[in-house]
């Protein structure tokens, strides 16, 4: 059947009315499109363009080289080195475990380290390389790039790493680097990017920690082409970074390695100080331990092993130790008498073997007791009762202030960690942390270095070093900056009366050159290197009424943690004083055979720079001291010296 001519007109209309909404909409649509692409391409083209190169290119860290440090002869005591290690990318490795498990049958890798690894892996993005392997030779790095089709992702690379030669030598001095950790993150308000850096290292203790900033450098930086999944493609260019400061020591490492050596097993500590710089050229601790150890994250068996020692490896007993300084203190209590007029050096005292204060007894070491003391004769044969008498006369108040000025009770400024104020106790002092009034006792016991007073054993140096030469010195542990030397610590000349100090060095050169003196065994026979000296022997418990009646307790009869502490403060030479030594050997017994031995050797070590000859011993000593110098010569880290390098 047809249709009408009416009804194909209706259709066509119908037909003609749709093809124009279509079309219409078209039309829009693609005049929509075409604004649109203008309006990327024309208004808004700079800052798509920089969008997609911010896409393209990353800007990738470059970790500046760490500052060296060298000893004041410019002896290496840390050093940069390079080191083959084997990174790997997560996202170019696919089955990470299948990898590892490839890499093992080509290398050992260590489990402790490969966990660490995995773990840093873990939180970290997919293309950052991750160390597997650090400090690994050259053959296994051969090995690795022979298997490289079955090890993907896996890259061996050359690094630097941190090397201590010296070892434990200078363990306390300028401690150890390691990985940051969460927690040095936690401590730095703004840390630097470099610091996020996986395994990046910085100073952990020690001088290493306290000069970070000067020895880390600034990060240099790289513009790197990166593909979609941020993968590198190539190198567009690089800004190198300043490498960190060099610091040379005022340490000697000949020195510092006898004097470690010299300390052997003891738990104990030595200083030595150069009088007319306040150079410090050996500043030890023993026990000692390895930083190299710590430098890669130490084993758990390693850590325990040190923690658990009772000798304390880690501590630095240097700078960190505070002893009650027994008799090595008396020079300060007879200092602050004889300034504030309270006596004079030939006044004396009856010593009867006690004085008694506030119906307490104070003993003097000698139970029969010394008779008539002078300062000089106190000094030499170490009166308790002199001190006591003169301490209650003057008051702790000056005798306080007097420590100070000595350098006692005041945190010096060295870059190392932990360094103690020490304690020069007072009224106010007493009254401000315990509550309470100070009484006369207190005055008594601190008169001769216990009670509540305390002092490092560098400390117990820089009093000795002020005494020694009438000057303010100050402890100086970085001689140079990159070259630039760096303020000397001589000191300004002490407000004391010079007199009273003539006749302190004088009661310490009778100290170890009469017969009668305490360090009398520990003399040293050179003329032009005499020495001066003061014993001290401090207490670590309460001796009671019931002991002392039946007879105090002889110290090696005792458990080695309730032994008194050995202590001895030392200068020579006696007319030119060139160095001032201090040692303490916890629980060693009497300062006397324990520690005047060890600081005269020292001393003398430090005076010849080098072994000093036998002559200058006593001649019954002779043969003991000529075995031990044969034992310790074996015992030294060998130094390398810029002339040993010009001579080979």
């Amino acid at each position: 059947m047809r249709r009408s001519a009416r009804d194909m007109d209706k259709v066509q209309r119908v037909l003609t009315r749709r093809a124009l909404l279509l079309g219409g909409a078209q039309a829009a649509f693609v005049g929509g499109l075409a604004m649109r692409m203008r309006y990327m391409q024309v208004d808004q083209a700079d800052q798509f363009r920089l969008l997609a190169e911010e896409n393209r290119i990353n800007i990738r860290l470059i970790p500046p080289t760490r500052g060296e440090l060298f000893d004041r002869n410019g002896a290496i005591i840390a050093q940069n080195t390079p080191s083959y290690r084997i990174v790997m990318v997560r996202e170019d490795a696919g089955d990470v475990d299948e990898v590892i498990e490839n890499l093992k049958r080509v290398i050992p890798l260590d489990p402790e380290e490969l966990d660490r690894a995995l773990a840093e892996m873990r939180r970290s993005p997919p293309f950052l390389p991750v160390t597997l392997a650090d400090q690994i030779s050259w053959e296994h790095i051969s090995k690795v790039a022979v298997n490289a089709p079955a090890l993907p992702g896996i890259t061996p690379e050359v690094g630097l790493t941190r090397v201590y030669p010296q070892a434990g030598d200078f363990a306390h001095v300028v401690g150890y680097v390691g990985p940051v950790s969460d927690y040095d993150l936690s401590q730095i308000r703004d840390p630097e990017p470099v610091l996020r850096i996986p395994r990046f290292q910085i100073g952990k203790v020690g001088l290493e920690a306290k000069q970070e900033d000067l020895l880390r450098g600034k990060a240099g930086a790289k513009r790197v082409e990166v593909n979609a999944n941020g993968r590198v493609m190539r190198e567009l260019d690089r800004r190198e970074g300043k490498p960190g400061a060099d610091l040379q020591l005022t340490v000697d490492s000949a020195l510092q390695s006898y004097v470690q050596a010299r300390l052997g097993q003891e738990s104990a500590a030595a200083v030595v100080i150069d009088c007319e710089t306040g150079d410090l050229r050996a500043i030890a601790s023993a026990p000692s331990f390895d930083p190299n150890l710590f430098v890669r994250g130490i084993s758990v068996a390693d850590y325990r092993g040190l923690t658990e020692d009772p000798y304390r490896p880690l501590a630095n007993k240097s700078v960190q130790g505070a002893y009650p300084p027994g008799s090595t203190f008396k020079m300060i209590t007879a200092m602050a008498a004889l300034e504030a007029g309270i006596t004079s050096p030939e006044e004396t005292v009856y010593c009867p073997g006690f004085l008694e204060v506030s119906n307490r007894r104070f003993h003097c070491w000698k139970r029969g007791g010394h008779g008539h003391m002078n300062l000089e004769e106190s000094l030499e044969q170490s009166c308790d009762v002199y001190y006591y008498d003169v301490a209650l006369k003057v008051g702790i108040d000056k005798i306080s202030a007097m420590a100070e000025e000595f350098g006692i009770g005041v945190r010096h400024d060295i870059p190392m960690s932990a360094v103690a104020r020490g304690l020069a106790p007072n009224r106010d002092w007493k009254a401000r942390v315990h509550g309470q009034d100070w009484l006369v006792g207190d005055t008594a016991n601190a008169s001769i270095g216990q009670g509540f007073m305390l002092a490092s054993p560098l400390q117990l140096a820089v009093m000795t070093a002020r005494i020694a030469t009438g000057r303010k010195v100050e402890p100086r542990l970085v001689k140079s900056i990159d070259g630039i030397e760096q303020p000397s610590g001589a000191g300004e000349p002490m407000a004391v009366n010079q007199a009273n100090l003539r006749r302190l060095r004088k009661g310490m050169y009778a100290v170890s050159n009469n017969r009668r003196g305490t360090a009398y065994r520990s003399r040293i026979l050179a003329d032009d290197n005499r020495m001066a000296g003061k014993t001290g022997t401090s207490q670590v418990r309460n001796i009671t009424a019931a002991e002392r009646a039946a007879g105090v307790i002889r110290n090696e009869d005792l458990p080695w943690e309730r032994r008194d502490h050995a202590l001895f403060v030392c200068f020579a030479p006696f007319d030119n004083p060139r160095f001032a030594v201090s040692v303490v050997v916890e629980h060693g017994g009497g300062g006397s055979t324990a520690a005047a031995p060890i600081a005269r050797d020292i001393l003398l070590q430090a005076l010849y720079d080098g072994f000093p000859p036998l002559d200058a011993y006593p001649a019954k000593d002779r043969s003991r001291i000529e075995a031990q110098q044969e034992r310790l010569r074996r015992e030294l880290r060998p130094v390398t010296r810029p002339e040993d390098k010009d001579r080979a």
